[in-house]
Order: C-alpha cells, then sequence, then structure tokens
C-alpha cells in the first residue's frame, strides 16, 4: 500500500524564492548555462504548479522511475515508446480533454513527455535567433531538470507544451507522477542534473542514410513538409547533432544502432538494415541479453528449415566488445523476417531477455506488427530493450520494498 503525505500549496509566490548561480562546467557538454536553484518553505516541487492543487509526496518505494530516450528527430523515438508502453499493457494515448496536440503519451503505468516541450524559443525564435532546436541555447534545462526531479519524488507539475504543428509554444498540460516518466527527445542525457535522474538510458543511433529516409517518410507524410525543406533542415543540423546530440550516446545503458546491410553489396536502397543492440556491461539491475553462450563471439545464420528467409537472407552476431572506454555486450542482426511467427526460433536462443513465459518477444512483435520496423533487428531490438525496461522497474520496486525491512533487521 502506498504510504504518502499530501500538502496543499494555496500560493506558489509565497512558497519559494529563486537564486541564480552559475552552473558548473561539467553539468553541459556545450554551453555554460545558469542554474536555477529554488528554495522552498513547504514541500512544493516546481516554479509552475497550480496555486490550491494538492501535491503529494510518496514513499521512495512508490518513487517514479525514470528513463530516457535519447535521438535526433526522426528516428524511431516515437515508435519505441509505443513498443515500450505495450510491454506494460494499456494503450498510450494522449491526456484526456487535453490539449489535441500535445506531445504525451499516457498508459496505466508509463507516461511519455516529449523534451521539445522544454522548447525555450519557439519557431520564429529560432529562426531569428540563428539556432536550432538541437541547440542548448534553444532549450530551458533548468526547468525540464526541476519537472523530472519533481515528477520522480512524486509531484505533479504543469509542464509546457512545443506544438509541432504550429511552431508554437502553447499552453501548458498537467503531468501526475506515473509508475515510470520516460523522457524522450534531443537532450535527455545532455545536462548532467538530468542525466543523474535516469535510473536507465537508451540511445538510437540511426545512420546518415538511413536516418534521412526515415525522416522524409515522416516528415512528409504526417507534418506536410517538402522534400526540399526536409533536405534543408538535416543540412542545417546536422552541426548541432554532431555537437549537442551525438556524444550523448557515450552515456546510455544501452544503444540501438541502426545501418545499411552488409548482406548486400554496395546496397543503396537502404531497405534492408543491420542493427546492432549495444549493452552496457556492470549496470545494476540490467543484464545484457546473450546469444548462445554468454561472453563467446558468435556468428550465426538461422535460414532453414525453421525460419524463412528470402534474398538476402538472415545473419546475427554476439560477442564482447568496448564502447566509448565502457565494457559492452553486442548482439547483431543483419537482413529482415519473412514470416513474424517463425521468431519464436530466434527467441528460444536468446537468454537474459526478460519474458514472463515463453514466446513474448514474438507474441509483442506480431501484436505490433504493422509498427515500422517490425521485420527486422529495430523492432526486435526495441522489443527486447522494453521488457528489460520492466525488468528493471520490477527490481528497483521489489528493492525499495525491501529497504524498510531490512533496516528494521538491522
Amino acid at each position: 500500500m502506498a504510504v504518502c503525505t499530501v500538502y496543499t500549496v494555496q500560493s506558489l509566490n509565497s512558497t519559494y524564492s529563486i537564486s541564480t548561480t552559475p552552473a558548473k562546467k561539467n553539468n553541459l557538454l556545450g554551453f555554460n548555462q545558469k542554474q536555477a536553484v529554488v528554495f522552498y518553505s513547504r514541500k512544493t516541487a516546481t516554479r509552475s504548479g497550480r496555486p490550491g492543487a494538492a501535491v503529494i509526496s510518496c514513499s521512495a518505494a512508490d518513487k517514479t522511475i525514470v528513463i530516457g530516450l535519447a535521438a535526433d528527430s526522426g528516428c524511431g523515438k516515437s515508435t519505441f515508446m509505443r513498443r515500450l508502453t505495450s510491454v506494460f499493457g494499456g494503450a498510450a494515448e494522449p491526456p484526456k480533454g487535453g490539449n489535441p496536440d500535445s506531445n504525451t503519451l499516457i498508459s496505466d503505468t508509463t507516461t511519455v513527455i516529449c523534451l521539445d516541450d522544454y522548447h525555450s524559443l519557439d519557431r520564429t525564435g529560432r529562426k531569428e535567433k540563428g539556432v536550432t532546436a538541437l541547440d542548448p541555447r534553444a532549450n530551458d534545462f533548468d526547468l525540464m531538470y526541476e519537472q523530472v526531479k519533481a515528477i520522480k519524488d512524486g509531484v505533479a507539475v504543469d509542464k509546457p507544451i512545443y506544438n509541432h504543428v504550429s511552431g508554437l509554444l502553447d499552453p501548458p498540460e498537467l503531468i501526475k507522477p506515473p509508475k515510470i516518466l520516460v523522457i524522450e527527445g534531443l537532450h535527455p542525457m545532455y545536462d548532467s542534473r538530468v542525466r543523474d535522474l535516469l535510473d536507465f538510458s537508451i540511445y538510437l543511433d540511426i545512420s546518415n542514410e538511413v536516418k534521412f529516409a526515415w525522416k522524409i517518410q515522416r516528415d512528409m507524410a504526417e507534418r506536410g513538409h517538402s522534400l526540399e525543406s526536409i533536405k534543408a533542415s538535416i543540412e542545417a543540423r546536422k552541426p548541432d547533432f554532431d555537437a549537442y546530440i551525438d556524444p550523448q550516446k557515450q552515456y546510455a545503458d544501452a544503444v540501438i544502432e541502426v545501418l545499411p546491410t552488409q548482406l548486400i553489396p554496395d546496397d543503396n536502397e537502404g531497405k534492408v538494415l543491420r542493427v546492432r543492440l549495444i549493452m552496457k556491461e556492470g549496470i545494476k539491475f540490467f543484464n545484457p541479453v546473450y546469444l548462445f553462450d554468454e561472453g563467446s563471439t558468435i556468428s550465426w545464420v538461422p535460414c532453414g528449415r525453421k525460419l524463412t528467409c528470402s534474398y538476402p537472407g538472415i545473419k546475427f552476431t554476439y560477442g564482447p566488445d568496448t564502447y566509448y572506454g565502457n565494457e559492452v555486450s553486442v548482439l547483431e542482426m543483419d537482413g529482415q523476417f519473412d514470416r513474424l511467427d517463425e521468431l519464436i526460433y530466434v527467441e528460444s536462443h536468446l537468454s537474459n531477455i526478460s519474458t514472463k513465459f515463453y514466446g513474448e518477444i514474438t507474441q509483442q512483435m506480431l501484436k505490433l506488427s504493422d509498427f515500422p520496423g517490425s521485420n527486422n533487428g529495430t523492432g526486435l531490438f526495441q522489443t527486447i530493450v522494453g521488457l528489460k525496461i520492466r525488468d528493471l522497474y520490477e527490481q528497483i520496486i521489489a528493492t525499495r520494498a525491501a529497504a524498510p525491512l531490512e533496516a528494521t533487521k538491522a
């Protein structure tokens, strides 16, 4: 049973004051920013709470678990989020009765917030100042940190909304603390203060060739952008991506790397993908997935009687490696499935996949078979990471629940 204390906030203006001090140099990868230090005379959470609202502070066992997902625009974050929320059950939907252009997705267990909502400049403002959305100066990291910390501590916040349709900053929406908060966007691991709040982090690393094809498909089909504007946007964003987004992958606990296939010589179509799941060793509550024999170097072509493979086939590899100086295990799939129901053959040869029953990965993939990447390693590894996050969540909750009991024994 949750044990919570409820405080009623009558007026935010009388409950806190803010002093501004320079941030430490290692707070960010690039720009030095001002760091807001908030002092409260009662247990409120953020600069943007609602007068008279009930602020709930729960026990440690009920504190929200925070997952960070970083990637450039158009790299499959939204698809990954839908796969993740599916693992926990319940449909992920925008807040009921709220802004129809909200970026937030809420399910029974999870709330996914888009960090674009912390843009400090709207589309016109960025154009006037000559900065992209990737530039730290176009984002409010102080507010991001304050609100993510508040939600982690069990306190509701009024989160701003960035409208991707109009390019404007819309009025805020109320976000209540969920069991699991997923912050997805360009900068979840950029600011060290926010990075330290994460219980687990993922980076989607899409090669330039694949990224271009995906971004064209999304921005032209879903957002009505022209091909010329997409090409110009990609070129304008690349220096900032290299400076501020890409370096975050060194901090990630898991990286899903998407590359052109090696099964087709000189392939230029980009329809067949080679996908690598890079898993950091030594992360608490996270044991990397392995193929056949943990720690060995494996190359496996599963095509045959139990797995149908049309040209160019499928190849799996697995083995230990190093990544930004960290020991990692790497599971790779090159190629694509012809029949998802046969995926169970591959699943049966994987270990540490954190399933609750035989064939759960295959079931999840079949359930979401119309999602992008369902016939290749992107969908497979996103599903596996979702299951690993569920397992991590359950382990953290069990550990927190056991802590008071262990303390009494001591």
